[in-house]
């Protein structure tokens, strides 16, 4: 039982990881959260150890870096020199179809085709020069974005449905989030090739997971394995369960135990934000409109006892016109008809 404990840990230890990235979605829950773990921080940690990490968090999260491309990339290189090492070579010589191993590379090739155009694609940004175009696509909503908003930064006005990005400093078109791993604003123009590249990765990790599963149960089901009997600590005779079953492959091929654990944990954790994002898609919000959708209304409330009885203004998805013209704004960004048109 050492190995499912320590297995266990491992697992805690991924999915507490991927927890931690998703705090970029700053909900109030989280706020709070951080909120009380950084005041625990405080007191026990030396304050030069807090500047230098404050500094830290601020190079990561704050200022364009290439520190998450170059840590994506090379997290994506050790996946995949890890399954050609190991698992390639097992499953040619147990006939595997070789069309079927070859799934994950070419999901690879697309996925790194569509992580680049994330990376290097204009997301949407708003200059003097096509203020006016941007303020004639969307129809303000007067709650969210009301019609005489200016940025306090750019001092532009601010078009429906965009938003000042203080990392990459400019207002985005129809701006969705800032993504660290691409080092770019996921906005109009390239909110495609990000929900693409989410795709593919997803399929690359669930592929990758599904062909180590299926070479590890044919190991066991052409060897005989499940059938075989051990002798216990009081001397009987067992039929070899799934616990033990696990710990034998463990310590057989522990590095391929170790990478199915990783990609299955990847798979769910990427699954659950695709799923997110096609439902944005399909409703045609963003993550940036998901979030304060709950809140906006507030702005609108009467403030304190003696306030005037003012029923307050709730924020409407005023932009769905159903599935598909909601996912043919996606692929067909309503900005490039408009600049089409006017050339």
């Amino acid at each position: 039982m050492d190995f499912l404990v320590l297995f266990s840990f491992y697992l805690a230890l991924l999915l507490i990881g991927g927890a931690l990235l998703c705090i970029c979605l700053k909900t109030r829950y989280l706020k709070g959260l951080v909120r009380g773990g950084a005041q625990i921080f405080s007191y026990i940690v030396p304050e030069w150890f807090q500047r230098a990490m404050l500094r830290l968090l601020h190079y990561l999260f704050h200022t364009r870096n290439h520190t998450f491309i170059i840590l994506h990339l090379l997290l994506q290189g050790m996946v995949y020199t890890e399954y050609t090492w190991e698992i390639l070579g097992y499953c040619q010589e147990l006939d595997f179809s070789l069309c079927y191993l070859l799934l994950p590379y070419l999901l690879l090739v697309v996925n790194l085709i569509f992580f680049t155009l994330s990376c290097v694609t204009d997301p949407g940004t708003i200059t003097k020069a096509n203020e006016s175009l941007f303020l004639q696509v969307y129809e303000f909503d007067e709650v969210m974005f009301p019609k005489n908003g200016r940025c306090s930064t750019c001092d532009l006005r601010k078009p429906a449905r965009s938003k000042h990005c203080s990392v990459c400093n400019r207002c985005v078109h129809r701006f969705d989030h800032h993504c660290v791993w691409v080092n770019n604003c996921i906005g109009a123009w390239n909110a495609r090739y990000f929900l693409t590249y989410l795709l593919t990765l997803t399929a690359s990790a669930a592929t990758m997971a599904i062909v180590t599963t299926v070479f590890l149960v044919r190991l066991v089901v052409l060897s005989d394995l499940h059938l075989e009997t051990y002798v216990d600590d009081l001397g009987q005779s067992q039929v070899i369960d799934t616990v033990f079953l696990i710990q034998y492959l463990f310590l057989t091929f522990p590095r391929i135990v170790f990478l199915l654990g990783f990609v299955l944990v990847l798979s769910f954790l990427l699954g659950g934000f695709l799923c997110f994002a096609l439902y944005l898609a399909a409703t045609n919000q963003t993550t940036n409109e998901w979030c304060r959708g709950d809140r906006a209304w507030c702005q609108h409330c009467p403030q304190g006892a003696g306030a005037p009885s003012v029923e307050p203004r709730v924020h409407r998805n005023i932009h769905s016109h159903g599935l598909w013209s909601n996912l043919r704004e996606i692929f067909l960004p309503a900005a490039a008809h408009y600049e089409r048109k006017k050339k």
